[in-house]
């Protein structure tokens, strides 16, 4: 009997640690607490969107372009999301990848981020600068789910790629990449201390300029 394997979803899963990376990981750690004490917009947009956390994604959504300290992670990203779209077999010649969007989340215990995607974009992600023991995985979503229709439960020991869902984990110097059109969450737990990320968007560009992408 031939079964082929069909439209694969893919993530990157990658540790960003290197000689050096502590201090750098405590810079941005430190810098996405400051934003989300002294960000007056961005609390305001947070208590409306982000109950209970941060998100400077309301207020200040292009650090990269703002802070030399998110620009050095900006420029650590950006191998990873070559390589990663090359592994989606996209065709690259002749177009560069930018990073378009990139913002701060600051996430106490029991907040929730709920389920969504990130339109027009082409692949998103989120660093991982501070990750309590017991914090929330980053949750995908089958995209085939709503076309399921009639069909049973998968079995409780069914391989990873056959769940309706799956967690990512992180911890502190993860990175974590997906096709933006893929469906995640970031569901309540119960931990001590702020679940501290950075959330971004990548596009292409061709010579005639850049296609700007928001999540």
């Amino acid at each position: 009997m031939a079964i082929r394997a069909l439209f694969p979803t893919l993530i990157l899963h990658e540790s960003l640690t290197r000689p050096g990376w502590p201090a750098f990981n405590q810079s941005l750690a430190d810098e996405c607490s400051s934003l989300a004490l002294s960000d007056g917009a961005g609390r305001r947009w947070s208590s409306r969107h982000y109950l209970g956390g941060y998100t400077s994604y309301g207020s200040l959504d292009r650090l990269h372009l703002l802070s030399s300290l998110f620009d050095r992670l900006r420029r650590r990203i950006d191998p990873y999301v070559r390589k990663f779209a090359t592994s989606l077999h996209y065709d690259l010649r002749s177009r560069a990848l930018a990073m378009t969007d990139c913002w701060a989340n600051v996430m106490p215990a029991g907040v929730a981020h709920s389920m969504h995607l990130h339109p027009t974009s082409f692949i998103s992600g989120t660093y991982y600068a501070a990750v309590p023991r017991g914090a929330g995985a980053l949750k995908f979503e089958d995209p085939r789910l709503s076309r399921h229709m009639a069909a049973p439960p998968r079995r409780a020991d069914a391989p990873e790629a056959f769940r309706s869902f799956v967690g990512v984990p992180a911890k502190p110097g993860d990175l974590v990449l997906f096709e933006s059109w893929l469906r995640h969450e970031v569901p309540p737990a119960r931990f001590s201390g702020e679940r501290i990320s950075i959330s971004f968007n990548y596009a292409w560009t061709l010579k005639t300029g850049i296609r700007k992408s928001r999540p």
